[in-house]
């Protein structure tokens, strides 16, 4: 099965058993990162610098990605079809995760549990429904990180956003992390894809982190 950057790093911060996410406030700046890298991928924005632009409308045929374009668009219109990716990820963050986890429930991937804490407050929790997604997910980032396979534009992909949100230990939890942060920094930086792509990971990675920044300092 094949599912998008956001959904990969979604399964990789979503405990197996209880469903919980881990690093909650970094994972989900890199899940709505992942959507838009995705769309970059899909050639329908583009990321020159700071700025994003619509660059085709037409559907993916993936209903996450296609609903995030449906926003996109009208968005970047107001701001006369030329807007700041920060603005956007700032935007975005606060439901690019609940709607990658409705395409996670969809896919049949995980399962929504809904519970209450102290009988009063809603509490959902997304246990994995098929353990063959996130298996095949962590083989590859293992063959790429740690046995130093050379990784396609996607898992490059991946490994870039997984890199530039500090999610090393979520992908790599047993692992020496000096290795990890080496091999993964590595690979953002690696020739793997042509240059207009390399490009737009760089200016993702930088407004990426632009806006993890301010959301740590905010909340200390």
């Amino acid at each position: 099965m094949t599912i998008t950057l956001a959904e990969e790093i979604m399964l990789l911060s979503l405990d197996d058993e209880s469903g919980s996410a881990q690093q909650r406030q970094a994972a989900s700046w890199a899940v709505a990162g992942g959507i838009l890298l995705e769309l970059v991928l899909a050639g329908r924005v583009s990321v020159d610098g700071k700025f994003l632009e619509m660059t085709d409308t037409a559907p993916t045929g993936d209903p996450l990605l296609d609903s995030r374009t449906a926003l996109i668009e009208p968005w970047l219109l107001r701001g006369r079809g030329r807007r700041r990716v920060t603005a956007w990820l700032t935007k975005d963050q606060p439901k690019a995760v609940t709607a990658t986890l409705e395409s996670l429930c969809a896919r049949g991937v995980v399962v929504e549990e809904k519970h209450k804490a102290l009988g009063m407050f809603p509490i959902r929790r997304y246990p994995e429904a098929d353990g063959a997604v996130e298996r095949e997910l962590r083989d590859r980032l293992r063959a790429v990180v740690l046995d130093g396979a050379e990784p396609d534009v996607r898992t490059a992909s991946l490994i870039a956003l997984v890199h530039s949100a500090k999610l090393h230990r979520l992908a790599f939890p047993d692992s020496p992390r000096k290795q990890v942060v080496a091999r993964m920094e590595e690979v953002a930086a690696g020739q793997w894809a042509a240059e207009g792509i390399r490009t737009a990971i760089r200016d993702m990675q930088a407004a990426m982190l632009v806006v993890t920044v301010a959301a740590i300092t905010a909340c200390v």
